[in-house]
């Protein structure tokens, strides 16, 4: 098992640092990879940041808990983001390429080929602040998981994390993430696949199967809740389609658009997204509601860590090492995006003397990673619940000010910082009121991002 692991994470390093072959030294390919990427590997490469350890550790531990009724976070989830796919991406690489912007924070506030510096500013904190703990949350996915298989200290996995995430980025900057982004995917898809069929023979096949999903609790294979109105789950539902649209706002998937080699290839990078996102999402659920079956024991464990245990039960020794590197893989592949993404809001946005500067962004690499590993190391969240807020404040903050400067909307310095204000304000309220149980406060933060964008351009009109 352990031999299996280290030789596909050396696999992952040795794809990584083979990136370095056609790097140069300079702030732009570092950051966005000189915008030569093939339509494939940015839509593998996307797909993977997307679908982190969330997807593994998380959305397991939540189907676990939930059921069927979780198949409205991927229904709502993929609906949404390919809205946002229609609307954004194509303009935001074309848009990149048109003011030579390095920073998804100096697209926001770029207004008519002129970036409005506390706009840039405000970007870069958020983007720090929340990308960060974002990626904390993989580190500790990782963490547990090794925890779990191996045996180890749940730190051991943490670090072990940063430090291929900073392999990666000194290697190639970006084009060694979505490289290794793209091989990950690969064995993310496999590893899934692979428990969801050893699950249903150790069931006896699928006849037997579900069977015996039907026999877990009453309303476990319900698409909607027994306790909640149709109306009350269809709000859930649209609460979960405003969170996939709100891929929009988040800087570290957005980038991978941003690195596309033309334009018009948008369309060949949304046929391969969706393809992988759905057929993945599925597994992800089935794989879920498996786990229930083979670890009936609801509330003795944390449910976060079905994933890993149940492939301890089922697997032989060789297949638990391609789930491990399965899991870490995924936690890596949206890491180092992370990490990324944060240096170039602080070299870019923060800190815009340091736009240029090559050996900056690598310290600045390296100061993110350990703030990141900090907060793994001493955070109890789960991470589902990290990873879930951190995609609202992101989606509700950037998100509407992205689509409307992409469908060509002029948005002042006054407008936009009253739209960034009001959608987050809105989504950490509705996040400390606790009202999230109603419907995910993507939604409300989303909403009200518009709604101060109407009032906006009547108090501040453009001159």
């Amino acid at each position: 098992m352990i031999v299996v692991f280290a030789l596909l994470l050396l696999f992952f390093a040795g794809i990584g640092v083979s990136s370095s072959l056609l790097k140069q030294k300079t702030t732009k390919d570092y950051l966005l990879a000189g915008q030569d990427v093939q339509p494939w590997l940015v839509a593998l490469s996307a797909v993977a940041t997307n679908n982190s350890g969330y997807m593994f550790i998380g959305m397991i531990g939540y189907t676990y808990m939930t059921g069927m009724q979780s198949i409205w976070l991927m229904v709502g989830w993929i609906l949404g983001d390919f809205v946002g796919s229609i609307l954004v991406y194509g303009k935001l690489r074309s848009m990149s390429e048109k003011y030579n912007i390095l920073s998804f924070g100096s697209l926001i506030a770029n207004h008519k080929g002129k970036v409005i510096p506390s706009i840039r500013l405000l970007s870069g904190v958020i983007s720090f602040v929340f990308l960060s703990t974002y990626a904390a949350a993989q580190f500790s996915a990782g963490g547990k998981a090794l925890a779990v298989t191996l045996e180890w200290e749940q730190w051991i996995g943490i670090v072990a994390g940063a430090l291929l995430v900073v392999l990666y980025c000194f290697s190639g900057g970006i084009r060694a993430s979505i490289w290794t982004d793209a091989a990950q995917s690969i064995v993310m898809f496999v590893a899934m696949g692979t428990l969801l069929w050893y699950a249903v023979e150790h069931m006896g096949g699928w006849s037997d199967t579900l069977d015996s999903l039907r026999e877990v609790e009453e309303g476990y294979m319900c698409v909607f809740a027994l306790d909640k109105s149709l109306s009350a789950a269809l709000l859930v539902a649209l609460g979960w389609l405003f969170a996939g649209f709100g891929v929009v706002g988040q800087p570290h998937i957005m980038v991978r658009y941003m690195t596309l080699d033309n334009p018009r290839n948008i369309r060949k990078v949304r046929s391969y997204y969706y393809a992988w996102f759905t057929g993945f999402y599925a597994l992800a659920i089935g794989v879920g509601l498996l786990a229930r079956v083979v670890l009936p024991g609801k509330g003795s464990f944390d449910p976060e860590l079905a994933l890993p245990m149940m492939s301890m039960q089922l697997l032989p020794d060789y297949l638990v090492g391609v789930m491990l590197a399965g899991i870490f893989a995924a936690t890596i592949s949206t890491a180092d995006s992370l990490i990324i993404s944060c240096t170039s809001s602080i070299s870019n946005d923060i800190f815009p003397k340091f736009k240029h500067n090559y050996t900056a962004s690598k310290i600045f690499t390296i100061v993110i990673t350990l703030f990141a590993v900090g907060i793994s190391l001493y955070g109890h969240s789960s991470v589902f619940e990290i990873v879930i807020y951190a995609w609202a404040v992101l989606g509700t903050v950037f998100g509407p000010v992205i689509t409307l400067r992409m469908l060509g909307k002029s948005l002042n310095a006054q407008t936009t910082l009253t739209m960034m204000i009001v959608g987050g304000a809105v989504t950490l309220s509705w996040h400390f009121l606790g009202w999230g149980s109603i419907v995910y406060e993507m939604m409300p933060g989303i909403i009200a991002g518009f709604m101060a964008y109407a009032v906006g351009k009547q108090v501040w009109p453009e001159r």
